[in-house]
């Protein structure tokens, strides 16, 4: 047996006992590094990726369309056009169709996962959709317009707008605790406000302390714990059950996107200035971190996505005139 995979059991059994909940440590000492590289053409403009794990997908929007590329080969197995000023995609796996958030169009593009096809375009009630999050339980689809400072919910079933919900500033990066409750940072407030999924309604407006510009937001569901990057070189830890900010971990230049990766408790920074880094974070427990390394990736590289399966973390950037999409690793 694995050395991590012990102290997850070992977590298991003291959880089991009625102890406090227990954080497995970091499941390997060995350093992320570059793996592989996929150039894909021509440079352009580039905003977030996503995995669709069922079938083994890779999203990347660009631009005016999201290529799909095989997550083993990198292949291009498709692509979703008329997507203007595409900045997010998000999957509902139970309804089997997928969405991306359409900036400079309004608009927010319904797709079939498995023949990619797009079934529908639905017009936002606010301008220019950034980040998007699919909330299965109630079947509701959240749009974040940057430039209306509000949050569209869309029906995923109907494929209706049902509500629209105001927030104080522009709307970034949201998560889900998956018990009724969708958190989001808000970039020009610098606060993190909180929905009521049943409702539709706005609940709580937290202020970020020492937190300037939060883009990316992760989430420990098991812990309640919210991770914001910010654009001064920090990431903040939020008590999601009050608001508390428990922790700040000092990450690189220019992050747009973090992931907690709950097998390992660990964190990722992805950091598009500097040179490029990717900073992950060691969780000791559910109030303390501390940065394992920083590994350098490239200029512009502030946006990734994850494979759970395989633990392999893509970034995009563009080397030598090319858009690339590179893999990092443990090597």
């Amino acid at each position: 047996m694995k050395k991590h995979q012990a102290k997850i059991l070992i977590c298991a059994s003291l959880s089991l006992l009625g102890s406090l909940p227990c954080i497995p440590a970091q499941a390997a000492e060995t350093a992320y590094g570059l793996v592989q590289q996929w150039p894909l053409g021509k440079a352009s403009k580039w905003d977030y990726l996503d995995i669709d794990p069922v079938r083994n997908r890779l999203f990347l929007s660009r631009s005016d369309h999201v290529q799909v590329l095989d997550l083993a080969t990198g292949k291009p197995v498709g692509d979703i056009a008329n997507t203007a000023g595409v900045h997010g995609v998000a999957f509902a796996q139970d309804l089997k169709i997928g969405f991306t958030s359409n900036g400079r169009a309004d608009s927010v593009t319904v797709f079939d996962l498995d023949s990619l096809a797009v079934k529908q375009e639905i017009k936002v009630s606010g301008h220019n959709p950034d980040a998007l999050l699919y909330e299965p339980a109630s079947h509701k689809l959240f749009a974040f317009n940057g430039k209306s400072a509000n949050v569209t919910v869309i029906d995923a079933q109907t494929l209706q707008v049902v509500a629209t919900i105001a927030s104080t500033g522009r709307p970034e990066f949201a998560v889900s605790d998956n018990a009724g409750k969708v958190y989001f940072n808000v970039e020009d407030k610098g606060e993190l406000h909180v929905i009521d999924v049943a409702s539709n309604q706005l609940v709580a407006k937290w202020p970020l302390k020492h937190c300037e510009e939060p883009t990316g937001l992760a989430m420990d569901v098991a812990h309640s714990r919210l991770f914001s990057v910010c654009h001064n070189k920090t990431m903040v830890v939020t008590d999601a059950k009050t608001g508390k900010q428990v922790s700040r971990v000092a990450i690189g230049e220019h992050p747009d996107a973090v992931i907690y990766d709950s097998e390992t408790a660990s964190i990722f920074s992805s950091n598009g200035d500097g040179g490029g880094s990717l900073t992950v974070i060691s969780q000791k427990d559910a109030d303390h971190y501390a940065v394992v390394e920083n590994v350098k990736t490239a200029q512009g590289a502030k946006t990734m996505a994850m494979d759970m399966k395989t633990r392999r973390i893509y970034l995009p950037a563009i080397l030598n005139d090319q858009f690339t999409v590179m893999t990092f690793a443990k090597k």
